[in-house]
C-alpha cells in the first residue's frame, strides 16, 4: 500500500442554526436533475431534512454510502433536551429505510459534493443555506492507497484487449524480474 495525499471534502451540519427551511433539499434536487435545473423533487436530493417541528428538531443529513446489511444500532439519544434516533444522524442507504434512494429505481444516491465542470466553489446546498448551518471544509490528509481487486482486473482486461496476451505476458515477465523496458 502507498500513501497518498487526498483533499477530503466534508459539509459540517450546525444542528443550532437550521431552520427547517429545505432550501438545501431544493437546490440539490434540481441540481441532479435530468437536464440540470429542469425540475425539483425532493426525494432525489442527497440531502434530507429530518423534521420533527413540534419538538423543534431539523436535522440536515447528506447521503453516504451504500450499506448492504441493516444495523442493529437503535439507541436513542438526547442533546440539549431534544431526543433523536441511531438512524438521523446515519448517512448511508440501507434496507431498513427509504432515504437517499432513487424514487424510480430504488438506486442509492450518495453525495458527490456537486461535482461539476467547470467546478463549483462549494456545494450548492451550503451555498444556498442562509443560516449557515452548513459548512464546507477541504482538507489535505495522507491516506494509504489500497488497491482493489476489481480495479487490477479491469485494468489488465483493458491492457489485454489493447496490447493482446503475448505482448501483456512478455511485460509482466520483465518488469517481475527487473530488466529494464
Amino acid at each position: 500500500m502507498a500513501k497518498v495525499k487526498k483533499t477530503i471534502k466534508t459539509i459540517t451540519v450546525d444542528v443550532d442554526k437550521c431552520n427547517g427551511c429545505r432550501a438545501c433539499e431544493m437546490i440539490c434536487s434540481a441540481f441532479h436533475a435530468e437536464p440540470k435545473y429542469s425540475s425539483n423533487n425532493p426525494e432525489r436530493s442527497r440531502i434530507r431534512l429530518i423534521r420533527l417541528p413540534l419538538q423543534d428538531i431539523y436535522l440536515p443529513v447528506y447521503a453516504g454510502e451504500y450499506a448492504e446489511a441493516e444495523c442493529a444500532g437503535r439507541n436513542k439519544y438526547i442533546i440539549d433536551g431534544k431526543e433523536y434516533s441511531e438512524c438521523d444522524f446515519c448517512r448511508a442507504s440501507c434496507p431498513s429505510r427509504d432515504l437517499f434512494k432513487e424514487p424510480d429505481s430504488g438506486l442509492p444516491l450518495k453525495c458527490d459534493m456537486c461535482e461539476s465542470e467547470p467546478p463549483l466553489e462549494e456545494p450548492l446546498c451550503v451555498k444556498w443555506c442562509i443560516n449557515e448551518a452548513l459548512v464546507y471544509e477541504e482538507r489535505e490528509e495522507e491516506v494509504e492507497e489500497q488497491v482493489e481487486i476489481e480495479d487490477l482486473e479491469r485494468s489488465l482486461k483493458v491492457l489485454l484487449d489493447d496490447f493482446g496476451e503475448e505482448k501483456l505476458i512478455g511485460t509482466l515477465a520483465r518488469l517481475t524480474q527487473g530488466e529494464p523496458r
